[in-house]
This record gives structure tokens, C-alpha cells and sequence, in this order.
């Protein structure tokens, strides 16, 4: 049975993944959704009580932790959200996993984009000043930047079920040394999906960071889906998006060992 392990990014932990586990599990796959260090349990309750040394978390750590989850898996597939996205290209230049699907991802290598939402949005989390201080999502903040496409009463909702503090070090960690990959080294194959509304990792830069990739050393594929925010594995539709990536996983057919270096696929947005 192919197993897919599903890494949540900043904001967010496993019970983000709940649907989508459920969506794959029916379909086949043997699903795990492991927890970044310090973001186990109920968001609700994370939010009201933070864990003792959520800001001194760094991405070294979870790199680990996720290394540590892959290490009795059987060269499984990997979807990413966000950092998690990030994680999923970490992973799959590591040699680690044997696909990855990177959704609304940050990119690596010090790939940025001028858009004002990501400059915005970088700016506040990354905040040199806020030292090792968590970054406290609050509603208001969830709404207008991770689910800016979703009505208030429906942010709202998704806060209270999903949405968790996060480290700043995370997100600096990303945009220095330990988010730098290889983007010539050969690897499985890849699927970046942005979101069209997306206001915390644009479209323009998913697209960037696939096309940075040397496509001679590995499948690649980009699509966008329109109208959709950061929280584009959740909001309504996500089953789109989740569609859509099970018909590229049949399409390419991984199995353990398979090097993804036959052909490349690309997509046509819509």
C-alpha cells in the first residue's frame, strides 16, 4: 500500500490534514499526519495555553522531527502545506521520499516575491525585533491574510477549529542557510500548486520557485487554482485541489524507487 505522510505548515497542525487523510485513505493510501514539535493536541487549546518554548522553535527541529517520522516508511509520498510545502522539496532533494505535492509553499534559496501581502505578512512574522516572542494569530489577522477568500463568519469558524500560534524562527529559518536546496541535484516527482488569492505565498512565487527547478533531473508540474487563499486545503472546494492531486499521483504512478526522471508534465493553469 503507497503511503503519503501530509505536513502541516505555520498556523496550522495536524487536524488541518483531517479531510484530506480521509479523502486518500478511501482512495487507497495508508495516510500519517505527524505533528511539528510543540504543536500536538487541540488548536483551541494550544492558542489559549502556548507551549512552554514555541519561539525558540527552529526549522532545523522540525526537519528532524519529520525525518524522524519517514524513518519506517517505505519511500512514501509527501504533501506539504506552506512550510510544510518547503519541508516536501527538503525532503524530496534528501532523496527521503519518493514524490511530493508542495502546496501554497515557501520557497527556498531566498526566493522572494514583491507582492505587498508577502511583503506585508513576512514582515510582521519575521519581525527582528519581536525576538524569540511566538507570533499570536489572532481572528481578525487569520481572515485577512491566511483565509482572506472565505466570509467572516466562515474565517471565524476555521479559526477557532484550526488555527495555532507559531514560532517566528520558523519562517526566518526558511529565508536563510536551512531553507537552501539543490535545484539542479535529480529527484522524484513534484507538484506545486498555488492559490490565485493567496496573500501570504503568491501565486507568482509558486510559480517562480517551480520554474527554478532544472526540469532535466526530475517531473515537474505547476497549477493554480483560482480564487483560492492561503488556506486553499480547507476553504470550500479544497476537494478540487485534492482531486486534482490524486489524478496526478495515479498519473505518474510512483512506486518505491522510482527516480521520476522520464518526463516532465505541465500544466495549464485555470
Amino acid at each position: 500500500m503507497q503511503q503519503i505522510i501530509f505536513v502541516h505548515g505555520m498556523f496550522q497542525n495536524p487536524k488541518s490534514w483531517e479531510k484530506w487523510t480521509s479523502f486518500f485513505g478511501e482512495r487507497g493510501y495508508a495516510c500519517i499526519a505527524p505533528a511539528w514539535p510543540l504543536h500536538e493536541g487541540e488548536p483551541a487549546a494550544l492558542r489559549a495555553n502556548p507551549p512552554a518554548g514555541l519561539g525558540d522553535l527552529h526549522l532545523r527541529e522540525i526537519l528532524a522531527s519529520i525525518e524522524h517520522s519517514l524513518a519506517n516508511l517505505d519511500a512514501p509520498i509527501m504533501i506539504g502545506h506552506s512550510v510544510g510545502g518547503l519541508i516536501t522539496q527538503i525532503m524530496l532533494n534528501r532523496g527521503l521520499i519518493s514524490a511530493g505535492v508542495a502546496i501554497s509553499s515557501v520557497a527556498p534559496n531566498d526566493m522572494i516575491d514583491f507582492d505587498w501581502g508577502f511583503i506585508k505578512n513576512s514582515a510582521l512574522i519575521t519581525n527582528p525585533f519581536k525576538g524569540n516572542e511566538p507570533f499570536y494569530m489572532d481572528e481578525k489577522s487569520f481572515h485577512r491574510s491566511f483565509a482572506n477568500t472565505l466570509s467572516q463568519p466562515e474565517a471565524a469558524q476555521a479559526y477557532a477549529e484550526f488555527a495555532t500560534h507559531d514560532s517566528r524562527n520558523v519562517l526566518r529559518d526558511c529565508l536563510g542557510s536551512d531553507g537552501r536546496i539543490d535545484l539542479s541535484h535529480a529527484h522524484g516527482p513534484l507538484l506545486m500548486i498555488g492559490g490565485e488569492k493567496d496573500e501570504i505565498i503568491p501565486s507568482d512565487l509558486v510559480r517562480k520557485n517551480a520554474e527554478a527547478y532544472d526540469d532535466r533531473v526530475g517531473i515537474i508540474e505547476h497549477r493554480e487554482f483560482a480564487g483560492r487563499s492561503h488556506y486553499i486545503c480547507g476553504e470550500p472546494g479544497w476537494e478540487e485541489v485534492a482531486l486534482y492531486v490524486a489524478d496526478w499521483l495515479e498519473q505518474i504512478a510512483v512506486r518505491p524507487g522510482d527516480t521520476g526522471t522520464l518526463r516532465n508534465i505541465h500544466a495549464t493553469p485555470r
